[in-house]
Parts: structure tokens; sequence; C-alpha cells
């Protein structure tokens, strides 16, 4: 597969994940709720998690942003679900390693649709879009 056919297949993806996401919406009863944004380019998450213990039960996600920063948040969501806390907490550190253009075993994440995402890392302004989501998920180690 030539190197264009790889982007438009990732672009497809992300696209995909923007116009479909998975997860959004908000649980009716208690959850671990979790805000962030990013006043540079108007990206905004609420991150909802159930937690049975140190496993993450059930996520959803809402909020407004570009396709990257949404699409993110879909994969993200995909990703911890099911997971301990601690392996959604290392997941986060390697998608951040994976934005900063380090190699990173993307099979820490348990699907390959988070690699559609590795491009952003030649675009410095849109790194912040693409993090956003795994942002709130390090924060559930504050809560």
């Amino acid at each position: 597969m030539s190197q264009y056919d790889l982007d438009a297949l990732y672009r497809q993806v992300i696209l995909d994940h923007y116009k479909h996401p998975r997860n959004r919406g908000q649980f009716e009863e208690d959850a671990m709720s979790i805000e962030m944004n990013n006043p540079t380019c108007g990206d905004r998450i609420h991150l909802q998690l159930k937690l049975d213990g140190d496993i993450i039960e059930d996520v959803r996600f809402t909020g407004e942003g570009c396709s990257i920063s949404m699409a993110s948040a879909s994969m993200m969501t995909q990703a911890i679900k099911g997971k301990k806390v601690e392996e959604a907490l290392k997941m986060a550190q390697e998608f951040s390693r994976m934005m900063l253009g380090e190699d990173v075993d993307i099979t820490v994440f348990g699907m390959d649709d988070i690699e559609a995402l590795k491009g952003v890392a030649n675009f410095p302004a849109r790194i912040k879009c693409a993090t956003l989501a795994w942002k709130a998920v390090e924060k559930v180690k504050d809560k």
C-alpha cells in the first residue's frame, strides 16, 4: 500500500470516528466527571467514567471540537473501556509519546484505529487537539 493510500485510509478512519462517534453521550446516574478544554482552538470535552473498583466499567463523552479531537475521544473511549485505571493511564502516556513522534507499540491500545492519529505528530498545532481526551483520562488519578 502506498503512503498516499495509507494517508487516505487514516483520514477515512478519523472521519468515521468524527461522524459516528463511539460512546458519545452522558450517563443519567452518577459517574466520575472530568471537563477539559483547549482555549487555543476551542475544543472541549466532558468525560464521564463509571468505575467498578479499579476497572473502567463504562465511559462516555460529550463535547465540541475539530474532527481530530472528537475522533480521538471516540477512539480513546473504545480503548479504555473495560481496562484497569492503571492501564488507561499507561495508554494516555503512550498516546502522548506517539504525539511527540516517538515510536510506540500501538498494540498497547488494543485497537488499530488509533494508529490513524499517528500522523498528527507532523502538525504541532493539532497535537493538543488529539491529546485533549487523553489528558482528561490522566485527571482520573487526581479524583
